[in-house]
Order: C-alpha cells, then structure tokens, then sequence
C-alpha cells in the first residue's frame, strides 16, 4: 500500500511490534530482580512449605519465557488463576494478580485510571491555552519587552520542577488566601463542578510546567514561519498583522505543536506521579510507588506496561497527525 492509507498501516504495525518489545524487556527486567518473590508474598513467618506452596500458585518454579507466555495468554485471551482454595478467571486483557491481596490487576488498574486521565487531560487544556498563547504573543511583540518578559517566565517554568510549583499554589492559594479547597479527588461522574474545582490546582501545577515547553516551541516556530517569502507577500498586499499571525502564521507553526501534544499526554500520564502523590490523587502514579514498597511485581509490571502503552499510543498518534499536518511526511 502507498499513500496515507499505507503510511498509517506501516506505523499501525510498527506500534505494535513496539509494544510487544515492551511487554518482554520489562516482564524481563522485573522478573529477574533479586530477591524471593514466594517469600515475600508468604509473609516473614510462613514455612519453607508455604513458601513453596506459594510459588507453586504463582508458577515461580517454571521457567522465566514460559511465566512470560503464560502473561502475553493472559493479555491476549485470559486465564485462570489458583488462589489456593479456588480457581479465579482473569478476563482479557489480564495483567495477572496482585501478590497482595489476590486482586486482578487489570481491574486495579481501571479504578485509577479515571483519576490520572482526569489529571492529564484537563491539564493538556490549560497547557495548550497558556502556552500557544504565549508563544504567539511572545513572537508577535518579538524585541519588545513584553517578549523579554515571557521568555524569562518560560525559561523559569521549564527550569522549576513540578513539586515546587505545586507546593508554592497550595501554601499561597490554598493556604494563605484560601480560593481553593485543598484537592480531594472526586469523580466525574459523581459531582462534575466539584470534580473540575478539586483538580484545578493540580491541572495548573502540571499545565504550567509543559506550557512554558509549548511557549518556547510555539515562538520558534511562529518566527521561522513569519520569517518565509509568503508571510512577506502578505504584508505587502496589506494584510493586518492579526490576520497574518492568526490565519496563516499559527496555521504553518502548527505541526509541531500537536506532535508534542501528543507525546506529551503520553509521557504526562506516567510523568504525573509527583503531581499525584503530592496532591494525593488516587491514580496509577500513586498507586505504582505503593506497589514498588511493597515489592507486587504484577502490579508494578502492569503499571509500567499500561504507561508505556499510552507513551507508545501517543507517538503513533502523533506521528499520524503530523502526517494529516503535512503529506511529505507520508512520502519520507
């Protein structure tokens, strides 16, 4: 196949070979640590026969490629698990079960998602407002000190990690001037004003670290746009500057722009751990540190695995917009 149609396929197909590198690097990486997975489990005070009787459920004694075969059956079609007393069904796509508690993990997994995905869209609104925003206004008044300015609040953002700003709303807004109540995840579904009003300060701490990257991008691109023949031709038809920056100017700058929001919302779904933590959303992020404490690989292993889906989804994402944005990408 050629043609749009074609590249789509190829980068469909390349997606999920990708995925497929994932799922065994990190099944790998994370099965091989050190350390006795049955024990841990079993608790402190279980017998070299509970510990064996354990490894036995969790099929520890097989070898490491048929464990892994054993996980790709599960994601594909599902599997049945023993849990010592019964036999439990984990429907695709199964993760497997959490060495606490026996609980699946996929099902873990989908009662956080909604609070990370709330996080990371909502914020992805606010980042691309103020930083499209001010990349425009930062190259329209180029050599001003309104560009002056803004450069120097995008240089500051990009430097400033996130639990910082964080930290610094909560005192100022929460605490001294009391606008906001201190973020208590509620869910969409249940209240949505209350939802939106209790994630606003953790959209804004994460929103203003990536608007400050879309600001700089923005302005570089604007100003290689402003800066071509066409953009010169305009001007001397009597175009108003608003119109050339508006209509033409943003519309060329902006193919770049949304292959970074693509992968940015990837990477912000793995990437907001601080800000969940920090704020104590129950998302995956949280949810992946208690994991890693208390040493439950198949969570750990799911939740690497579901981040890395979205990062990787989010590329192929990308790369098909910037396509849609500009053909020759389909012809390189």
């Amino acid at each position: 196949m050629s043609g749009f149609g074609g590249f789509v396929l190829r980068r469909g197909i390349g997606t999920v070979i990708t995925l497929l590198a994932i799922s065994v690097i990190v099944y790998v990486v994370f099965f091989v640590t050190p350390g006795n997975v049955a024990q841990i489990t079993c608790g402190p005070r279980c017998s070299p026969e509970q510990v064996h009787q354990v490894a036995q459920q969790l099929r520890l004694d097989d070898p490491l490629y048929l464990r892994y075969w054993h996980f790709l059956q599960g994601i594909l079609v599902g599997q049945d698990y023993s849990t010592g007393t019964s036999v439990e069904h984990c429907s695709a796509p199964c993760l497997g079960l959490s060495y606490q508690g026996d609980q699946q993990v996929t099902q873990l997994i989908l009662t956080k998602l909604p609070a990370s995905l709330s996080l990371v869209f909502g914020a992805m609104v606010l980042w691309l407002i103020l930083g499209v925003g001010t990349g425009v206004l930062s190259a329209w008044r180029r050599g001003r000190f309104t560009e002056r300015l803004l450069t120097g609040i995008t240089l500051a953002g990009v430097a400033t990690p996130v639990f910082v700003i964080g930290l610094v709303l909560m005192i100022v807004v929460c605490g001294q001037l009391q606008l906001l109540p201190f973020p208590q995840y509620v869910a969409l579904t249940d209240d949505p004003e209350q939802w939106a009003w209790n994630l606003l300060l953790p959209w804004l701490s994460l929103a203003l670290i990536e608007a400050a990257t879309f600001a700089r991008l923005t302005r570089a691109s604007m100003l290689e746009t402003l800066a071509e023949d066409h953009i010169r031709t305009f001007r001397a038809y009597g175009v108003g500057e608003r119109s050339i920056i508006g209509r033409h100017a943003l519309r060329g700058a902006f193919a770049p722009i949304i292959a970074l929001n693509a992968n940015n919302v990837g990477s912000a779904v793995g990437g907001a751990v601080l800000t969940e933590t920090l704020f104590g959303l129950p998302g995956i992020g949280q949810e992946l540190v208690h994991a890693v404490n208390v040493v439950d690989l198949p969570v750990v292993v799911g939740m690497v695995l579901v981040i890395g889906f979205f990062v990787v989804i989010a590329n192929a994402v990308a790369d098909v917009l910037y396509a849609v944005a500009d053909r020759r990408v389909v012809l390189a």
